[in-house]
């Protein structure tokens, strides 16, 4: 079973390649956390694990879900998880999350997908996506014969520098800066209700046709990368930055 998270659908194309790869049944998470379903899962052996970096750990949102869903006969489990650049020290925390579940942990892959974060950094542009895309395929298809294999990943890096990202910089991050307070939408909206849609924590309601955000926020970008007029803004720090997401 593959299960995935995604926000602007760099996780997704990745799973979906591994699922085709495997033969496999293919689950979206954005769904089920949506629509807060926790009901057992039988998975009944391998289970594939794919989502985005935040923060160089994986989503507590998905990390949150697992938590609470019995995922019946999962046995070797494998992580994928996608970056702008890198994921830090997730092994740590992965390892941790697969001992509460009694997973048997094989291991964690990085893929250099391209940067959504668009709050932040930088977002390529329709040009450079495709590149950077185009030079993940390979890394995708390594996921896949390697669990096809049933062989584990090899060992992430792990020096000070991705101890002190995943470890001090994540907390201090979530708490600082992973709220939705900057988002507003301009006089381009449409009022389609996109943004209330692919939130996957129904954190964006529409008041007065425009969207008004609350307070659960998980910093996912899908409803200002996913707007169809761009109308979506994160404070001045998206102003003139490319949307980014893969259909």
């Amino acid at each position: 079973m593959v299960l995935y998270f995604t926000g602007t659908g760099n996780s997704r194309h990745i799973a979906e390649r591994i699922a085709h790869a495997l033969n496999d049944t293919l689950i979206s998470l954005n769904d089920r956390i949506k629509s807060g379903d926790i009901t057992p899962l039988a998975v009944n052996g391998r289970l594939v694990l794919v989502m985005p970096t935040y923060a160089w750990r994986i989503p507590r949102i998905v990390r949150d879900h697992l938590l609470r869903t019995e995922l019946r006969g999962a046995r070797e489990t494998w992580f994928v998880m996608d970056c702008g650049g890198e994921i830090g020290d997730a092994d740590k925390y992965i390892r941790q999350l697969c001992s509460r579940k009694s997973f048997d942990y094989m291991g964690v892959k990085q893929i250099v997908m391209p940067e959504n974060y668009v709050a932040m950094f930088g977002v390529p542009n329709d040009e450079q996506a495709a590149r950077i895309i185009e030079k993940a395929q390979p890394d995708i298809a390594d996921a896949s014969e390697t669990i096809k294999a049933e062989k584990k990943f090899a060992q992430t890096r792990r020096n000070a520098y991705d101890k002190l990202m995943s470890d001090i910089v994540n907390p201090v991050f979530y708490k600082f800066f992973v709220k939705a307070d900057a988002f507003t939408a301009n006089d381009k909206c449409i009022g389609c209700g996109k943004c209330a849609k692919m939130c996957p924590l129904n954190n964006i309601e529409l008041k007065n046709s425009k969207p008004v955000w609350g307070k659960n926020c998980t910093h996912c970008m899908a409803c200002i990368c996913l707007c169809p007029t761009e109308a979506i803004e994160y404070g001045k720090k998206s102003v003139g930055k490319p949307r980014y997401h893969l259909d």
